[in-house]
């Protein structure tokens, strides 16, 4: 994951470029490994770099051969190789990066290239001669990435990776909009990503529900996200959504690792030559010229990966209180799997001492997101002392498939449906900046298969009648199905113990040990008064909050620390977390009657006071 920072139309750029490179190594944390920038006419691009995929060679920004085109991008372009041999004309690459096919994709489809993407990414580009900038966003929002205007240049926009870039430069920020591209021609953000069952929510679906294409695509998903050239892992937490992705995950490095074995015993016996899979000695290949795609990493149009190093054993990883269910239940998935796995512990104080820095880093005083991504950020941190890179991780399921515990309450299909669409639209204000800032925090890059354009192409058009909860049907109950053993072709193996393909939601914040959530309230207590938390007392004490009061102490008290960070206009791109069709604003599964572990009735009231 990197970071990237960038001014269009600044009136004096040069004065300027100090600060852009300043304002750029306020992300320094999501790429480590290389600072980059480019000045055109009267734009800037700044880049920091975190080298996964053309790691010799993907510097940034990216040049065209002429040097008309700079381009900067956080993220990663899965269908690169294809694209590369479907462009009409042909192209002088210079790199191995996933990126650099965007340059050549924008000369033949203008603001039409993000269209042909498949990946997680946001981006700027640079037309010289034109003076144009483009920028994109992924269909879903990923990568987080921020729009920003100042009053004292009325003419320049401004770009970003995380908001601690812009708000020293401008007074009106905005959240870059998911599955949009803007244009300087017209100085206007247009929708590129247009699936029916996302602009036009009312229309219920109506697809017959099919176990096997469901399973196909979703190993299809985590297939393309182990495209590398550095060591990854999975993030696994013992529920049904990580459990999953880790298992089709360690079922492709095992494959990778036949493949392998078979074509070193084939040069062994001299009938191979010394490169495999692009790889000498464990080593990725140099480019020699332009046109090369030895040494690639990514997908071919089957879908299967090509030219990735060989792991010698997958790495899970996990992390709670001592005891926490979370853990034990990762535990045993990862003897199931066969996976190297690393349980980390944290205290309650540990947690409590990293949240000042948690809430800089996610930018957000959303409760729910910051009780996960406190343990998230931790984890995050021993990972990349291990020298892991990237990491696959299980956001997105809950949105698609109605996990959450509040989906019990779902009055009909149609609500289902239009709630899992807002859910799923909104992923890049909750669990897509949970999982992205956590891990860059300490440059980690997170990937989420359930989020694959394909992937939700299938899963959201599925008649949402299968997707509600019933006394016979557990909560994502067809994705359980599907990868059940009575799904799968005769004598499968088996992807999950039983115990775990069934287990009961359980939410990130709360798996990781319940005394984490009651340990926050608990601090909260301390820190707010009863006083303060009257309404007429925020209003007069906290005029910058408007309409948008804390219902809890640990609301409060996460505000006041977001406001400690930043002024009060970056708050309107923070959205607080609620459940729907229930009387309980905690965001805890917990407070959802039907958790096998819920609260006292009543104690979330009391404990808003």
């Amino acid at each position: 994951m990197c970071g990237i920072f960038c001014s269009h139309c600044h009136p004096d750029v040069k004065a300027f470029r100090q600060t852009a490179i300043r304002m750029g190594k306020q992300v320094k944390h999501r790429g480590p490994d290389w600072s980059g920038n480019h000045t055109a006419n009267n734009t800037i691009l700044v880049h920091e770099r975190l080298s996964i995929v053309g790691v010799d060679t993907g510097a940034q920004p990216i040049l065209s051969e002429d040097g008309n085109i700079a381009l900067a991008v956080n993220g990663e372009i899965y269908n690169h190789k294809i694209l590369r041999k479907r462009l009409h004309k042909s192209y002088p690459f210079k790199t191995h990066s996933d990126c650099e096919v965007i340059i050549p994709l924008y000369q033949e489809y203008g603001i039409d290239a993000p269209k042909h993407l498949d990946g997680m990414f946001s981006w700027v580009l640079h037309d010289k001669k034109q003076d144009r900038l483009i920028a994109a966003r992924d269909p879903i929002g990923i990568t987080t990435f921020y729009m920003g205007r100042s009053s004292s240049t009325p003419g320049t926009v401004y770009f970003a990776s995380e908001l601690k870039c812009l708000h020293p430069v401008c007074d009106q920020i905005e959240s870059f909009p998911p599955g949009h591209v803007y244009d300087s021609k017209t100085d206007s953000l247009t929708r590129y990503f247009t699936p029916k069952w996302l602009v036009e929510p009312s229309s219920i679906p109506s697809t017959p529900l099919d176990l096997t294409v469901l399973r196909e695509t979703f190993e299809r998903s985590v297939r393309k996200r182990l495209m590398a050239e550095v060591p990854y892992g999975v993030l696994l937490s013992g529920g049904l959504d990580s459990s999953l992705v880790a298992a089709i995950a360690q079922r492709e490095t095992l494959r990778l690792q036949r493949e392998y074995a078979k074509k070193q015993a084939a040069l062994l016996s001299g009938t191979s030559t010394p490169a495999v899979n692009g790889y000498v000695n464990g080593t990725p290949p140099v480019p020699t010229d332009g046109e090369s795609e030895e040494g690639l990493a990514g997908i071919d149009e089957d879908y299967h990966l090509t030219d990735v190093p060989v792991l010698s054993q997958l790495n899970s990883f996990s992390i709670g209180l001592p005891g926490a269910p979370d853990s034990k239940a990762a535990l045993e998935v990862a003897r199931f799997l066969g996976t190297k796995h690393h349980t980390f512990t944290f205290t309650i104080q540990e947690g409590l001492d990293a949240l000042y820095d948690v809430i800089f880093h996610l930018e957000t005083y959303d409760v729910t997101t910051i009780r996960a991504s406190t343990p998230m950020f931790l984890l995050s941190r021993k990972i990349k002392a291990m020298g892991v890179k990237m990491v696959l991780s299980g956001e997105g399921s809950d949105e698609i498939f109605g996990g959450y515990l509040y989906f019990h309450n779902a009055p009909d299909k149609k609500a289902l449906h239009e709630e899992t669409v807002r859910r799923v639209n909104n992923l890049h204000l909750a669990d897509c900046l949970r999982a992205n800032k956590s891990t860059s925090a300490w440059g980690v890059e997170a990937r989420v298969p359930f989020l694959d354009k394909e992937f939700l192409e299938v899963a959201m058009n599925i008649d949402p009648q299968e997707k509600m909860i019933t006394k016979d049907k557990i909560e994502k109950y067809i994705l359980r199905q599907a990868f059940d053993p009575a799904s799968l072709p005769p004598g499968s193996k088996p992807y999950l113990p039983p115990n775990i393909l069934w287990r009961q939601k359980e939410q990130f914040s709360d798996g990781v040990g319940y005394g984490w959530i009651d340990g926050l309230k608990d601090e909260a207590k301390k820190m707010v008064t009863n006083e303060q938390m009257k309404e007429d007392v925020m209003r007069k004490e906290k005029p910058q909050w408007g309409d948008d009061l804390p219902d809890s102490k640990e609301a409060y008290w996460y505000r006041c620390m977001f406001d400690e960070h930043f002024p009060p206009y970056c708050a309107s791109t923070v959205m607080r977390w609620t459940p729907t069709w229930s009387k309980q604003t905690d965001p805890s599964g917990r407070a959802i009657g039907v958790h096998e572990a819920a609260y006292p009735e009543g104690q979330v009231k009391e404990e808003a006071k």
